[in-house]
C-alpha cells in the first residue's frame, strides 16, 4: 500500500532543495507547516555561518581577520576540522585555500544571481603548496582558529547541512525520507512504497544506470552548471589546488556515496579534481563506492559501487 508523502521544494545555498518524507500516519496541517519550517531554518541557519556571499557570515569574518585567534562556533570547528581532514586523506586535493583563486575568476557573488563573463581578464592565479595546517591553525579546546588565507567553507556544508535535516527528522521520530540539495542526498529507510529509493545522477538518462539507496548519503561534484569565460579561456568553480591554470574537463560528474553526506561530500570533490584514471585508482584503492561520468557519456564505475547499481 503506497503511503502518503510530505513533499517540498525551495532555494537556499545557492541551489534547489528537494524533500520526500513517507508518512506512517497523516500529519495535521499545521503539524506539516512547523516541519517544513524547521527544515527551512536548518538551511537559513548553515548560511548565516557559512555563506561568502552574506555580509555577517561568521565565514566572512573569519577571512577579515586574517593572522588573528578568533573564537569561531561550533559548527564552524567542525567544519573547519573535516576540511583538515579531507585535505589529508585526499593528498591536498581537497583545499579551502581556493578562494583567492575563485575572486581572480570572478565568482566572487552568487552563481545564481549573476551572468558570468570577462571579456578580457588575465588569470595569475596561485598554486598552493603550504600544508593546509600552516595557513589554517586549530585549537578545538578553546574552539579557537588562525586563518592566514582567506579560506572557502562551501565545497562541504551542503552535505553537512543536509546531514543536519536528516539527524532532525530522525529525532522527530521519520524513518523514511530523502533531502536532496543540489544532488548532495541523505536518503534514509524506504519509499512510499515500501522499496528502497531509486536515485538518478545528474547526466546521466535513468534507464542507463540507477542508484538502489537506503541508509546513505549521496553526493555528486560536476561542472555541468557552474562554467563560465574568461577571455579566451572557459574556467569551472572546481580548482585543482595542484595545478590552478589548468581547468580540467575529463569529468563532468562524480558521484560518490558513504554513510553520512558530508563524507560524500568532501570525497566526491577530491574524486573529481584528481581526474578520471588518478581518481578511479584512488576510489579502488580506499574502497569508495564511486560513479565517474565524462562529457561523451561513459560512465566508469568503482568496485564497491557497483554492489549499488540496480
Amino acid at each position: 500500500m503506497k503511503k502518503d508523502l510530505i513533499e517540498d521544494s525551495f532555494e537556499a545555498m545557492g541551489t534547489d532543495i528537494l524533500l520526500k518524507i513517507v508518512l506512517d500516519e497523516k500529519l495535521e496541517e499545521k503539524q506539516e507547516g512547523e516541519l517544513r519550517e524547521k527544515i527551512r531554518e536548518i538551511f537559513e541557519k548553515s548560511e548565516t555561518i557559512f555563506s561568502r556571499f552574506r555580509k555577517n557570515s561568521e565565514l566572512l569574518k573569519i577571512n577579515k581577520n586574517l593572522g588573528l585567534e578568533i573564537v569561531v562556533s561550533p559548527a564552524m570547528l567542525e567544519i573547519l576540522l573535516l576540511c583538515q581532514k579531507f585535505n589529508q586523506i585526499s593528498k591536498g586535493y581537497f583545499d579551502p585555500r581556493i578562494l583567492e583563486n575563485l575572486k581572480k575568476i570572478g565568482y566572487d557573488r552568487d552563481f545564481r544571481k549573476h551572468h558570468f563573463y570577462f571579456k578580457e581578464k588575465e588569470l595569475e592565479l596561485f598554486r598552493i603548496e603550504k600544508p593546509l595546517e600552516k595557513d589554517l591553525k586549530i585549537f578545538p579546546e578553546e574552539k579557537k582558529i588562525i586563518a592566514k588565507r582567506e579560506i572557502d567553507t562551501t565545497g562541504i556544508v551542503k552535505g553537512y547541512t543536509v546531514d543536519l535535516v536528516a539527524e532532525f527528522l530522525a529525532e522527530e521520530g521519520f524513518e523514511n525520507f530523502i533531502i536532496d540539495a543540489g544532488g548532495d542526498m541523505s536518503i534514509r529507510g524506504l519509499d512510499e512504497n515500501g522499496k528502497k529509493w531509486r536515485i538518478g545522477i545528474e547526466g546521466l538518462n535513468n534507464n542507463a544506470v540507477m542508484l538502489a539507496a537506503s541508509d546513505v548519503g549521496l553526493a555528486t561534484s560536476g561542472i555541468s552548471r557552474k562554467k563560465w569565460t574568461v577571455g579566451e579561456k572557459n574556467v569551472h568553480h572546481l580548482i585543482n589546488p595542484k595545478n590552478p591554470s589548468e581547468f580540467s574537463y575529463d569529468l563532468k560528474t562524480v558521484a560518490v556515496i558513504e554513510e553520512k553526506t558530508v563524507e560524500a561530500d568532501g570525497r566526491a570533490k577530491s574524486l573529481f579534481l584528481m581526474g578520471r584514471k588518478q581518481g578511479i585508482e584512488f576510489a579502488n584503492e580506499n574502497k569508495i563506492k564511486a560513479l565517474f561520468l565524462d562529457y561523451k557519456g561513459n560512465v566508469y564505475l568503482s568496485e564497491e559501487i557497483k554492489k549499488r547499481l540496480f
